[in-house]
């Protein structure tokens, strides 16, 4: 039938919200739709497991766009995805699977290989789909990038799309941004773009309408929507630069007193989504901070994954960050380790992989030792933890290679073995996810309320955290019909780039 592009004025300008709104608004009317981003660049990812049994990786918001389309995720959904753990360094995943680790300025040698598998993927999609939603990535206007791209226009080109823009008016220059972006595209690119939404507006719309009409007066393109800013959309953020300081909406306390995490926001923070299973429970305040006073007064620490363990475990030693976390320790009070964070809490790490850095101390805080593998475990396990059951998915090339005989596993797996490790007052494990299982995190948080003597926090029984997504992805669907012109946006959708659009200067010359 067709499909549309979500392009966007910068990053974060509210793609992906935009997109999965869409599919949930086409899903809703009984069309086989199907999400697609080319390529992500992301170190917050899901798990998926294709009908092989075999586990790969995508973007988390190709993931939860999947939800609103009906859909289990798989790879095609997002066929390259780029993790940074540098400034300069990603690891390449291609079809759900890490293929290399290259620095920026090698990205060209990788790059028809990436198309080539983002170009087949789309194409397989849309034979299979009566219409494919795609989101494009940072912006169309990176004119540095247009040469080889095969993620904004050069997607669009490919498929024929019509493509709607998406611009952050909460950033300010929202009409400027909109208006640059089609301006430097070249002709035939600006043929395909065919009209505007604007996202995070508070306000009354009428002070907003002159310059919309000004912005279809100078551009021949409407605004097709005006996307309220809503607080209660932070779940399954793309990434940990999505989120401010503090992290959620919980709902008032159901006891005497509150329980305050402090989630320490790494510089290469991975699944930092792990964290708002907490900040979706009433009476419990997350933070994601750097703030020593914070960590120092938080009754629970969250060290989180990352995509650089060691070069990330140097930082919190340079920075003295480490040492509140021991001392948090040495006080008694619960300290939690995810994935990369787990790592750290062991004696020693070994890594030829990801760092290169050979034989590293850890914190010491957990009887284990970790040595990093080329092969990626990419896995949707199931297990019993704290007397409940517990599912996750694993992202990791550090396995535990040693760890004490009498050291209690966080996590029982159905063959008896143990994952992770509890110590007292120090938790880890490799699963993310897991607190996501209402019961486990439920029996976690009053376990670490009892070591952190907050007697008077009460967990609520009734959070849903599976039901709270949902109704993220169903607002997203009400977002579309109540504030876009869904009539103008199926015409596209069916028809293509609307017609005779008129070309802008500078770049169309």
């Amino acid at each position: 039938m067709g499909g549309i592009l979500v392009a966007g004025t910068t990053s974060d300008a509210g793609k992906s919200v935009v997109t999965a709104g869409v599919c949930r608004w086409l899903w809703r009317r009984g069309v086989k739709v199907a999400p697609f981003k080319a390529q992500n660049m992301s170190n917050n990812s899901a798990v998926v497991v294709d009908k092989h049994g075999r586990g790969g990786e995508i973007g988390r918001a190709q993931a939860l766009q999947a939800v609103a389309c009906g859909l289990e995720p798989e790879v095609r959904f997002n066929p390259v995805l780029l993790k940074p753990s540098s400034d300069h360094r990603s690891q390449v995943v291609v079809l759900g699977q890490a293929v290399d680790t290259i620095e920026a300025s090698r990205f060209r040698e990788l790059k028809g290989r990436m198309a080539g598998a983002a170009f087949g993927a789309f194409d397989e999609l849309r034979r299979e789909y009566d219409v494919v939603v795609c989101e494009g990535a940072g912006s169309p206007a990176e004119i540095n990038l247009r040469e080889n791209d095969y993620v904004n226009m050069g997607l669009a080109r490919h498929g024929g799309l019509p493509v709607v823009v998406v611009g952050d008016i909460d950033r300010g220059g929202v009409f400027a941004s909109l208006y640059g972006t089609v301006a430097l595209l070249d002709r035939a690119d600006q043929a395909l773009v065919s009209g505007f939404v604007i996202n995070k507006f508070r306000g009354d719309r009428g002070l907003l309408q002159p310059g919309l009409d000004t912005l279809e007066d100078l551009t021949g393109r409407p605004t097709l929507g005006v996307l309220p800013f809503d607080v209660d959309l932070w779940l399954d953020a793309e990434d940990a630069v999505s989120y401010g300081r503090v992290l959620g909406r919980p709902g008032p306390a159901r006891g005497s007193e509150w329980l305050r995490i402090a989630v320490v926001r790494l510089p290469h923070i991975s699944n930092a989504t792990d964290a708002e299973a907490f900040a979706s429970e009433p009476g419990v305040a997350v933070r994601l901070t750097v703030e020593p006073g914070e960590l120092a007064e938080a009754d629970v620490v969250v060290i989180p994954g990352t995509k650089s363990t060691v070069d990330d475990l140097e930082w919190l030693r340079r920075n003295g960050l480490a040492d509140l976390i021991l001392a948090h320790a040495a006080a008694g009070k619960p300290l939690l380790g995810l994935c990369g964070g787990f790592q750290m809490l062991g004696r020693r790490i070994h890594d030829e992989v990801e760092s290169g850095r050979g034989e590293v101390d850890g914190l010491g805080l957990l009887p284990v030792e970790v040595g990093f593998q080329r092969t990626k475990t990419l896995a949707r396990p199931i297990g019993h933890a704290l007397g409940a059951p517990v599912h996750g998915y694993e992202i990791h090339h550090g396995q535990v290679v040693w760890r004490e005989a009498e050291l209690s596993g966080l996590i029982t797996l159905p063959d008896g073995a143990m994952e992770g490790a509890a110590a007292g007052n120090v938790f880890g494990t490799h699963w993310h996810g897991a607190f996501e299982c209402d019961e486990f995190r439920r029996r976690f948080l009053t376990l670490a309320a009892g070591i952190a003597g907050r007697r008077g926090f009460v967990v609520a029984a009734d959070t849903d955290y599976a039901a709270l997504r949902a109704a993220t992805v169903d607002r997203l669907g009400d977002m579309v019909e109540e504030y876009v012109d869904t009539d103008a946006l199926w015409r596209l959708i069916e028809q293509g780039a609307t017609p005779g659009l008129p070309a802008i200067p500078p770049g169309a010359v």
